[in-house]
């Protein structure tokens, strides 16, 4: 699952610039003998049979935080445009690839334009916003001709260094664990679902526009009646998730998930002793609620990892990948009351 993860994390992925990524999970599952369905949109569907109908979908996505170029401006650096919602200061100093509409990708750092204490006086307290932060390339180029001249045009996506780390404590620290933590988790669980005598069909959503807020909204089987959205758990001030449990979302921006579905989890891990949190977002929303706003008639929930510094440089511990995997083991084998 780890090693999944790494290469997942290695794959540049920010929302509309997802084939590769969708293609690694495209020919880990083919490797698994599961058929795959490519949707229109560029997600990827994949189905485990079961003994009866109606059918569950889990999703995560594939999509990761990014940029586009926005501007060049005549010092040869570039103005940044967000893809999926970051706090400037979260990317400040990373390093970064600039995709070329041909050849290999560029490398680069972004900065703030008053990036050095030693010119500017105000470093410290220049704002960090669309109009201070940079990407420097890393390139002999001195004006917008000469960046041009590299073949980088405005639009050009610009993805970020995952810097990728497992400490020999459990921890894992990266950029993108939301959400490929969570697709990682349904690689490793699909390797059971292939064998496993499923009371009812499996439909797996690796979906690709998360990010911006319309990932799972669509390509849904017609069969599905519970929608379960694996992606993270927000940890900070006033949040009850933790880095080593499987967090199971009551509510978030969107509302109140299912609470039957939300009973069963808690009850799922408490029977066979996953340790588990149940928790709010107030500023989240997921695959799972884009569904429903498309007017999908499922119970929908949201459970995952918890994730320290979302949105930034990521860190979650081993121990929640393996709750949530636990929980989505069980989950899969029990059957709907009420449904066959």
């Amino acid at each position: 699952m780890i090693d999944t993860l790494k290469q997942l994390v290695a794959i540049p992925s920010p929302s509309g610039m997802t084939d590769e990524a969708i293609g690694f999970v495209e020919q880990q599952l083919s490797t698994l003998g599961v058929e795959t369905k490519r949707l229109h949109k560029g997600a990827l569907l994949a189905t485990f049979p079961g003994r009866i109908g109606p059918a569950r979908l889990l999703t995560a996505h594939v999509d990761t935080l990014g940029a586009m170029v926005k501007d060049i401006l005549p010092s040869g650096r570039l103005r940044l445009s967000q893809v999926g919602g970051y706090a400037w200061t979260a990317i400040e100093g990373e390093n970064c690839l600039v995709h070329r509409e041909s050849g290999e990708p560029i490398d680069g750092t972004i900065l703030v334009h008053q990036s050095s204490v030693h010119v500017y006086k105000d470093t410290n307290s220049a704002e960090r916003s669309s109009s201070t932060i940079e990407v420097r390339l890393d390139a002999d180029v001195h004006s917008a001709e000469d960046v041009r001249g590299l073949g980088i045009e405005v639009g050009d996506f610009v993805s970020f260094d995952p810097r990728f780390k497992q400490t020999e404590t459990g921890y894992i620290k990266s950029r993108h664990l939301d959400d490929k933590a969570s697709v990682a988790i349904l690689l490793d669980l699909a390797r059971e679902l292939v064998s496993a005598d499923l009371p009812h069909r499996v439909h797996y959503l690796i979906s690709n526009y998360e990010e911006v807020g319309f990932g799972g909204n669509a390509g849904i089987p017609d069969d599905v009646v519970e929608y379960v959205a694996v992606d993270m758990g927000a940890l900070g001030d006033g949040q009850h998730s933790d880095e080593y449990t499987v967090s199971i979302c009551a509510k978030d921006s969107s509302g109140p998930y299912d609470l039957e579905l939300r009973r069963l989890f808690t009850s799922l891990c408490r029977k066979h002793d996953i340790a588990f949190k149940v928790d709010l977002y107030p500023y989240y929303g997921s695959d799972a609620s884009a569904a429903v706003r498309a007017g999908y008639d499922v119970r929908h929930a949201l459970i995952g990892p918890g994730i320290e510094s979302s949105h930034s440089y990521e860190r979650t511990h081993v121990s929640s990948l393996e709750a949530t995997r636990a929980l989505l083991y069980r989950y899969v084998l029990t059957e709907m009351e009420g449904r066959s």
